[in-house]
Parts: structure tokens; C-alpha cells; sequence
């Protein structure tokens, strides 16, 4: 098999590569439960993820490399309800970089690194031939409070979905760096930890939660539904869209369902919770147009169905193909 940038977006064919190589050769208990970030035993449990960042701008509206190095390895942390605490980072240069570039990209992260209340306590650089690139490689380690157990398999019947903000907002804001189109979307590039303590200090019952990246929304609520073995049925009239995403969406053929994020979550909660989980989210931080979009059921297990406004049914799939490349 030939690897193409289909394999980098997130879909079908990142988790088939993913399935045939990387899980089949290092196959253990804790990788095979593939969640954002794996939850390990030691004197407590400690949550451990690392991730890539080769994103194209490497600064773009809302946000730079930096910003997204740390955003998106805190963000994977939380999602399995730990509390992030420190992050590595591995830099490999391109010959021809500027400096002063690099000054914006390690003060960003200083900053976010700041605002999250993680330590970056350890790195690596390397310098290669090339045209002025910078690629950055983050590893995070958090600790996972006692009787906090979050997964995909745990979404049960009668649980609510919610979604934190506005899609899709990232993925447009890349895109239109690199096409040259002008408007006013900015990168919701954000790190969420705000809104994970609000829900877990309240008590709401917290089934799984995934950041809505490479693949968007509906890959991610696909890989929900197939590990829970359930149905996730939304109504396509809540999902929270902004009118500048919407109509550059409408321009390009692009659909917010399938475009990635850097400062939105995903959560499946009990029913009964959505309520007070959404309270959370809309007070705090980057949570403000939070929703609830639909909810788990045994109509159509492995499957997503999405209600239109007119009353129809159709079949949301995980993304198939390209999508964008370079988002993060």
C-alpha cells in the first residue's frame, strides 16, 4: 500500500493504517482501547499522550504552531478526564527558519502552556535540510482523579450528546490562509480545561468526551457509536454553526460535520445530566454557544443519523478520503 495524505486526515484510511501497521505491531491492553490519551497504573493512574504538529501556514488566524502544539496535547489529556500537568516537546527545524519565528512560536507557548497550568519540563531540537519548515512533536502526562472512567465504549442508551461551540471554525481558518480569501474567521484554537473541571466539580455523569479534530464531529461520534455498540442520532437544527463558517461552507461545498477544531469538545453524558453539563460548558471559557445536539439509542447500531430540518434521515459516515491535510 502506497501511503497518501488521505492516511493524515483522520477518516477511514488514518484508521485503517492505523489497524494494519501501528496497533497490529504494538498491540497491548491499554493502546487497543484507542482513546485520545492512555490512561496507564503507577502509585495513581496517570494519563499519558503524544501527537504531531505539521500544520500549513504555521501561523494562521487565531493561532500558531505553538499555540496548537499545546492545545491539542492538553486537550487529548483532558478528554480522558485527567488533570494535565506536563508536557515535552521536540522541535525539528528546517534550514532556512528564522529565529524570530521561532521567538513567536516558544513565547505562544509559553503563554498557552500558562493558561492550561501545564509545565513544559523537557525537549529536543533538531535541525534538518529543507525550506524553513517547523514541525513540533508534544508528549503530555496528567493524572486521572480516583473514580473518573471515561471512554467510548461507555456511551449507554438514553445519554445526551453535546458539542462545546461553533464548528468547523479551525479547518475554515486554515483554509482560507492558504487560499488567500479574506473574512473574519479566526482558529478556535483553545485549551478546554475550564470546562472539563466545571462538569466534573458539578457532578455530572460523564460517559466519554473526544476534541472534535482531523475528521471532525462526525468521525468522532462514529468511533462512539462503534465502540458503545449504539446509535447517536442528532437534529442537524442544533448543531452550532457561525454564520461566517456557514457561508464559507455554502461557497466552497464543504460540510461542518467533517471539518476539524482545536477548541471544541464533544461529550456524552447521562440524560438526566445534559441539562447541568450544558450550564457548565456555557459558563465557562470558550464554551458560551455550547449545544445539545441529539442523543445515544439502539436504533441503528455503529451508525450516526442525522434528522434535517424538514424531517428526513440521512446516514453520517466517518470521513472517506483527503479532507484537508495540515490542519494540525
Amino acid at each position: 500500500m502506497k501511503i497518501t495524505m488521505a492516511h493524515g486526515s483522520g477518516g477511514r484510511a488514518t484508521s485503517q493504517l492505523i489497524a494494519d501497521i501501528f496497533a497490529r505491531n504494538f498491540n497491548n491492553e491499554v493502546l487497543s482501547r484507542m482513546e485520545d490519551s492512555a490512561v496507564v497504573p503507577g502509585s495513581g493512574r496517570i494519563a499519558v499522550t503524544t501527537d504531531s504538529f505539521v500544520v500549513n501556514p504555521i501561523f494562521f488566524p487565531g493561532g500558531d504552531i505553538g499555540k496548537l502544539s499545546v492545545c491539542g496535547t492538553v486537550n487529548d489529556l483532558l478528554m480522558s478526564g485527567a488533570q494535565p500537568k506536563y508536557l515535552t516537546c521536540g522541535f525539528i527545524i528546517e534550514e532556512g527558519a528564522q529565529s524570530g519565528e521561532l521567538e513567536r512560536i516558544a513565547a505562544s507557548m509559553a503563554q498557552t502552556a500558562s493558561e492550561a497550568g501545564v509545565t513544559i519540563v523537557a525537549g529536543d531540537t533538531k535541525v534538518i535540510e529543507g525550506n524553513g519548515g517547523v514541525y513540533i512533536n508534544t508528549a503530555g502526562v496528567g493524572f486521572v482523579p480516583e473514580g473518573v472512567n471515561i471512554s467510548a465504549s461507555l456511551c449507554r442508551e438514553g445519554d445526551a450528546v453535546l458539542v462545546s461551540g461553533y464548528l468547523g471554525e479551525h479547518h475554515a481558518a486554515i483554509l482560507s490562509a492558504r487560499m488567500g480569501i479574506e473574512n473574519q474567521i479566526l482558529s478556535d484554537c483553545a485549551p478546554l480545561g475550564e470546562m472539563v473541571q466545571s462538569m466534573q466539580e458539578a457532578g455530572v455523569r460523564i460517559k466519554a468526551m473526544r476534541d472534535v479534530t482531523r475528521g471532525g464531529l462526525a468521525t468522532v461520534l462514529h468511533e462512539f457509536a462503534v465502540s458503545s455498540d449504539c446509535c447517536v442520532e442528532l437534529e442537524e437544527n442544533r448543531l452550532p454553526v457561525s454564520a461566517p463558517v456557514k457561508g464559507f461552507c455554502g461557497l466552497l461545498g464543504l460540510d461542518p460535520l467533517y471539518m476539524g477544531n482545536e477548541g471544541k469538545m464533544t461529550a456524552v453524558v447521562a440524560g438526566e445530566d445534559a441539562p447541568l453539563a450544558l450550564e457548565c460548558m456555557k459558563k465557562s471559557r470558550y464554551g458560551e454557544n455550547a449545544a445539545i445536539i441529539g442523543h445515544i439509542s439502539q436504533k441503528e447500531k455503529g451508525k450516526i443519523l442525522l434528522t434535517t430540518p424538514i424531517g428526513g434521515t440521512r446516514i453520517l459516515s466517518e470521513l472517506i478520503g483527503e479532507g484537508l491535510p495540515r490542519i494540525c
